[in-house]
């Protein structure tokens, strides 16, 4: 039970370090949830859980890399290695309607690439930028569809 306890607690050498890698974690996991929550809300399939699970696995990336001992170039491997998979991720939520030809998704596929760039923020210890980024990805997705709604209202119909 002591080498299974001894390997469980290896990566964090104190509680401090503890405590830095669960402010992290829990800051990526809200953030995350304050975009899905405005994916969801807007009826989006990809929501809470999925924002939440992007940006917090994000962080588990980045943390992994910078505890590991990775240098800095090394950590930029890592980060663009996210970018391009979260890019696989948001492809897939992106649909082709045959029916009347639109497209549909490619807002919410951004969001999930947001909340993959939170992620990295908050585990890069930038919790601050991650909240920023935050605050505009809900300025976009809720305060622009307003005035799309407007604008699709004052237009003349043909």
């Amino acid at each position: 039970m002591d080498v299974f306890w001894a390997e469980l607690t290896s990566s964090f050498p104190d509680s401090k370090q503890f405590a830095v890698i669960m402010i992290r974690l829990l800051g990526s996991a809200i953030f995350g949830a304050a975009i899905g929550f405005e994916r969801e809300h807007a009826g989006k399939k990809a929501g809470l859980r999925t924002h939440m699970l992007v940006a917090s696995g994000t962080t588990v990336f980045v943390l992994a890399g910078l505890g590991s001992g990775m240098e800095h170039d090394a950590i930029s491997r890592v980060i663009q290695g996210i970018i391009t998979g979260i890019g696989f991720v948001g492809a897939g939520s992106i649909l082709k309607r045959e029916d009347d030809k639109k497209i549909e998704g490619v807002t919410t596929s951004a969001a999930i690439w947001m909340a993959a760039a939170v992620g990295v923020a908050c585990g890069l210890g930038a919790l601050g930028l991650g909240l920023i980024g935050v605050v505009l990805s809900l300025i976009v997705l809720r305060i622009t569809f307003w005035f799309e709604n407007r604008a699709m209202k004052t237009q003349p119909k043909n």
